[in-house]
């Protein structure tokens, strides 16, 4: 699964072959579900990008709180779930990012070690999202909800001992193929695990609460290897303490 993420450098994320401008979003290291966040995806309309709230909301519900459970979609069983399967088929999206949080579970402790992981120096990546337009059924001339969920796969080497589920990166010169809308059984043969390096590092307990933000979120502890340092907006590279 993937619970968490951050958006810590937005001006280093827009450099990613994305095909369309994301929308003004702030620097943001402890993103949540529930909350709003930036999503490409291709409609009718061609590639855009724009805001969505992470819970995907299918188009059936009749409750939009049914997102709150749906902040991730089993990669494997994504296009048959009832939840899932429309979304996949047709609307299927990028978060763009930075890190992603995962927590471990510890032998004889009931408190998890949360982890940062991302990729070589803190590069932005792409993970693989489904989307959905909600309306309430009441009330036909409302605003559609536009909701997004994260695809997860199985872990990589890296991965795998801190937990079994991991969120499907997607290559940039595979970008065309996953947001394609007509080739749901190309963008199946994408979900699979990051084959390339990563970096996993232990952090604080205070990325825990979703109210807490700022670099402490991701800073690295126990002696591990890198130290993402504060980056802004206008960083064209992170630095490294």
């Amino acid at each position: 699964m993937c619970g968490r993420y951050s958006f810590g450098n937005p001006a280093r994320i827009a450099t990613l072959p994305l095909g369309a401008p994301l929308p003004a979003y702030p620097v943001r290291f402890n993103i949540a579900p529930s909350q709003s966040v930036p999503l490409v995806l291709h409609d009718r309309d061609g590639r855009r990008a724009q805001l969505a709230r992470w819970g995907l909301v299918p188009f059936w519900a009749d409750d939009p709180s049914i997102g709150n459970r749906l902040a991730n979609a089993r990669g494997d069983t994504a296009a048959t779930k009832p939840a899932f399967r429309a979304a996949f088929k047709t609307r299927r999206g990028l978060l763009p990012l930075d890190a992603y949080y995962e927590w471990q579970a510890l032998p004889g402790s009931k408190v998890k070690q949360p982890w940062a992981i991302g990729l070589p120096d803190q590069a932005p990546f792409a993970v693989a999202a489904l989307w959905e337009r909600w309306m309430p059924k009441d009330q036909p001339e409302a605003e559609p909800l536009v909701t997004c969920c994260i695809v997860t796969t199985e872990p990589n080497a890296t991965m795998a001992p801190i937990h079994d589920r991991m969120p499907v990166i997607v290559a940039p010169e595979d970008y065309d193929q996953w947001l394609d809308p007509a080739a749901p059984d190309a963008a199946q043969a994408l979900i699979r695990p990051w084959s390339g390096p990563m970096e996993a590092w232990k952090v604080s307990t205070y990325v825990n609460a979703p109210r807490n933000e700022g670099p402490e979120c991701w800073r690295p502890v126990d002696g591990s290897p890198a130290t993402p340092a504060p980056v802004s907006a206008t960083d064209e590279q992170p630095r490294l303490l």
